[in-house]
């Protein structure tokens, strides 16, 4: 018999074949064909960025900005509705209303005088906080604007390349990213990109488009709404606290009207101004002109007959002499006829008497002496 060798450490052992195993198939677990109304539905476990925007706005907007806002409410899935807050309670309440409803970014629309609209995008409750000027607003459901989209979609958010070239435009892409961005596996979102929201900076003011994806080449087609955020200033706190930028050039548009109205009233007074001083600089006489200049110009049976039509068109008055009265003292008079015992003081003390024999004086012709 052969003997083995011990193995001293040196020889090599013989390497083990490995044995894979083939991982089981999990069984698919189908959904049962009836549930009953008492079961609790189930809920996505992948949700984690559990975001939500509160969309509402004040009293006083107009019907236009109101169906901004419901528009507002229909791009954005994880968006929550709330009734109008009164204008006479201050911003700050606004942040107990998004606790309420678990809210940690807000959009408030605030009317004012029912013409202007202004927008609030804040973060809440530790801030930062913005606020725009809204213009030119067009709704969704305006005619020109043909473009569609699957509702609850979530939208690609493209930005202009001058929001990385200042600070306060970096500031306000970043507080816009968080509120408009659908967040992933929400239950309201759909798991399609079909849009593309725009954020262009031009002239001071951020414009905004909401396209929709046609096709896989990038042809694009608007479905709106579209308005346009002129930014007024950056507070460091949610809907107050210090302010880290404010828009230099920014006038409201109260003042803009007010002044035009001014413009409007100086016009007038300018214009009677004028009528007065025209009218004390006018001179009395122009030009002294001489009536026979005209006569080689002009034929000599028309100056005849322009003659005779001025002639007939001016009439003379006469008027007949005044006549002159004797002015008579009443005293005389008095002493003439025989009144005794009276003094007559001026016209009211005349007496009938005197009158009467006036008359008849006079009808005889008797002049008195004076």
């Amino acid at each position: 018999m052969v003997k083995r060798k011990a193995n001293d450490g040196k020889t090599k052992l013989k390497k083990k074949r490995k044995v894979v195993v083939e991982p089981k198939e999990e069984p698919v677990v189908l959904p049962p064909v009836s549930r009953s109304s008492e079961d609790p539905i189930p809920k996505k476990v992948k949700w984690t960025n559990k975001q939500r925007v509160l969309v509402f706005s004040t009293r006083g907007i107009s019907y236009r900005d109101r169906h901004l806002m419901e528009d507002l409410k229909t791009l954005l899935p994880h968006a929550r509705p709330d009734s109008k807050m009164e204008k006479k309670d201050s911003l700050f309440v606004v942040n107990e209303i998004c606790d309420m409803k678990n809210c940690n970014k807000c959009i408030l629309l605030e009317g004012r005088r029912k013409r202007d609209l202004y927008m609030w995008i804040s973060n809440v409750p530790n801030g930062p906080s913005c606020k725009f000027l809204v213009q030119s607003v067009f709704t969704m459901g305006e005619l020109k604007l043909t473009g569609n989209c699957l509702k609850g979609s979530r939208p690609l958010l493209s930005f202009d390349q001058h929001f990385s070239s200042k600070p306060h435009l970096a500031l306000m892409k970043e507080l816009i990213v968080q509120t408009f961005s659908t967040p992933y596996h929400h239950p309201k979102s759909q798991p399609f990109i079909d849009h593309v929201f725009t954020f262009s900076y031009l002239d001071g003011r951020i414009w905004f488009r909401n396209y929709q994806i046609v096709e896989e080449d990038g042809s694009l087609a608007e479905v709106g709404p579209r308005f346009v955020l002129f930014p007024i200033k950056i507070f460091e706190g949610s809907f107050g606290g210090p302010t880290l930028w404010e828009e230099p050039h920014f006038v409201s548009p109260a003042k803009v009207r007010r002044q035009f109205k001014l413009a409007s009233a100086n016009k007038y007074i300018a214009r009677v101004q004028q009528k007065i001083v025209q009218e004390e600089s006018k001179p009395e006489v122009s030009y002294n002109l001489k009536p026979l200049d005209d006569i080689f110009t002009k034929d000599a049976e028309e100056i005849l007959k322009n003659d005779e039509n001025q002639a007939e068109q001016v009439e003379v008055k006469v008027r007949p002499p005044k006549k002159i009265k004797q002015k008579v003292k009443p005293t005389v008079l008095a002493k003439k006829v025989g009144v005794k015992g009276k003094k007559l003081k001026g016209k009211n003390v005349k007496s009938k008497k005197v009158k009467k024999v006036v008359h008849s004086k006079k009808k005889k012709n008797v002049q008195v002496s004076i």
